[in-house]
């Protein structure tokens, strides 16, 4: 008897309640992918709100559909890779094309509308106020300046500000005696709303604690985008190379407004004299870092591996986990300490120096010290990843190789040299170049330690003698300078080149290990 043909099916179709209670849901998450996208548009975000509405119907029916029971499993995954990775970078990259910094934050739209917004005191026809109370209700009475007129308020609820302008009127008795200021601030809220409008119809709002008075606006629209200056009648018109409303004499008004620039932010790199002579040295010293880190953490860590590898060492485990030990520790620890180790005038290695030669090297002022100082830290918490490696791919290397070594006459430097060396090199190449890409964007070590100094004197943007290139964007964007955030993306962008090319030639090389070993 055939059982197979006789089993039933493993699933059944679903009713037809089913199929209707699952797209009733899916039509449910569908309005609200609809209405999160509605609200990106009408936040401006038009692109973005076009990528949500792309992604969310495309999730939408995959939960729902029968037809994609296996992207169900991948989904997810994709998602999460578009939303956290290829987004971020894709915004990033369109942010170094523009001006985007604190000076241009705003889109043109919202800087002219945020001028035409600021509004100035008519001081010469301000008026004094005092609050007075009449029952449970409460009457502004306003004076002005020579005492000349005095116009008061209708009873006013105390709470929320009537939506309408108030009228005021001559005052025709006495209020009794006004609040007292501390009675005046609990009713400031609602005095900050209030609009009250004279018998010649001119609207009055609070100016200050104890005054009302006519605003002045200091833009007046014009055409084609311009703001007229009041009351000297200047033109500012947009200029949309540079981001600023400027008059006909080249000054410009604060803010700016963003704009794309092109490639302005990448021909600074390259051809901006002032620019390019502290960003080819941070770059430089950025490769000069990342290589002699890795160079000095092998040699010290492959060493290491190959003396603990000895089989007549004593101990060998006791001293392989001590070894281990700077690897364990968290990082920004270690760095904290080595920084108050390294301190020129309580630092207990200057005090070392000091009683054996008479010196206090200044770590943080020299720039030469400096740079040795991130390398002697950066070595002392990477050189136990390198052993760790190393101690497993000496375990892998076979014991009849050095045993023919010693029946030929071979020393320890020639089996390190023509057994161990060649026989780890491939499989330690990759995970080299993988920790030199790491150090290439080491911004912990960087910011903990030195935080970039001792800068450059005499450049535009601050620039650290020890800062790499992630420090060094850090600073651009983030710090004292103006928070270029076009400029910062574009070096983020070239970073993003640099470890991407380093990562396809990991690839290719963990590629042909693989090939080798088959």
């Amino acid at each position: 008897m055939n059982t197979l043909a006789a089993s039933p099916p493993l699933t059944r179709p679903a009713s037809a309640g089913q199929r209707s209670f699952t797209w009733a849901i899916a039509a449910l998450c569908e309005l609200l992918v609809l209405w999160f996208a509605w609200r990106l548009a009408a936040g401006g975000q038009v692109l973005v709100s076009t990528a949500a509405l792309a992604l969310g119907t495309m999730g939408v029916w995959t939960y729902a559909s029968t037809k994609s029971l296996a992207w169900r499993y991948l989904f997810p995954g994709v998602a999460g890779m578009l939303v956290f990775v290829a987004f971020p970078l894709v915004y990033t990259m369109q942010i170094g094309f523009t001006n985007y910094s604190s000076a241009h934050l705003l889109s043109e739209a919202r800087a002219r509308a945020y001028l035409l917004d600021q509004n100035d005191v008519d001081e010469a026809r301000a008026m004094a106020s005092s609050l007075h109370a009449d029952g449970s209700a409460l009457r502004i009475k306003l004076t002005s300046a020579d005492g000349s007129e005095v116009l008061v308020t209708p009873p006013l609820p105390q709470g929320a500000a009537p939506k309408a302008p108030v009228a005021l009127s001559p005052a025709t008795q006495d209020l009794g005696t006004p609040l007292s200021l501390r009675e005046v601030l609990a009713q400031r809220d609602t005095l900050r709303d209030l609009v009250l409008q004279r018998p010649d119809g001119t609207r009055l709002h609070y100016t200050g604690v104890r005054e009302f008075g006519p605003l002045m606006p200091l833009w007046k629209a014009g055409g084609d985008g311009a703001l007229v200056q009041q009351p000297s009648g200047t033109v500012y018109k947009p200029n949309r190379d540079t981001g600023y409303f400027e008059n006909e004499r080249g000054e410009h008004i604060q803010p700016g407004f963003k704009v794309n620039i092109g490639w302005a932010n990448y021909t600074r790199m390259m051809f901006d004299a002032d620019f390019r002579g502290p960003f080819v040295s941070i770059f430089g010293w950025t490769v000069v870092f990342s290589a002699l880190t890795v160079l000095f953490a092998t040699i010290i860590g492959m060493t290491l591996a190959v003396l603990l590898n000895w089989e007549a060492l004593k101990y060998r485990t006791l001293y392989r986990t001590l070894l281990f030990l700077p690897y364990a520790v968290p990082g920004f620890i270690s760095i904290l300490v080595f920084k108050g180790l390294f301190n020129q005038n309580f630092g207990e290695i200057n005090a070392i120096l000091d009683a054996l030669f008479g010196v206090r090297p200044a770590w943080f002022a020299d720039p030469t010290l400096a740079r040795a100082m991130l390398l002697i830290v950066n070595t002392w918490l990477g050189y136990p990843y390198v052993m760790v490696l190393c101690t497993g791919l000496l375990k892998a290397i076979p014991a009849d190789l050095y045993e023919a070594s010693a029946i030929a006459g071979a020393g320890p430097l020639t089996n390190f040299f023509k057994i161990t060396a060649p026989l780890i090199a491939k499989p330690l190449t990759p995970l080299l170049i993988s920790a030199f890409a790491f150090n290439f964007n080491n911004f912990v070590l960087i910011a903990l330690l030195t935080d970039g100094r001792p800068d450059y004197l005499n450049t535009k943007l601050p620039a650290g003698t020890t800062d790499i290139l992630v420090s060094y964007t850090y600073r651009i964007a983030f710090t004292d300078a103006g928070a270029n955030f076009g400029l910062a993306a574009a070096i983020s962008t070239l970073i993003f080149i640099v470890v991407a090319l380093m990562s396809l030639v990991n690839l290719k090389l963990t590629g042909e290990a693989k090939a080798a070993r088959n």
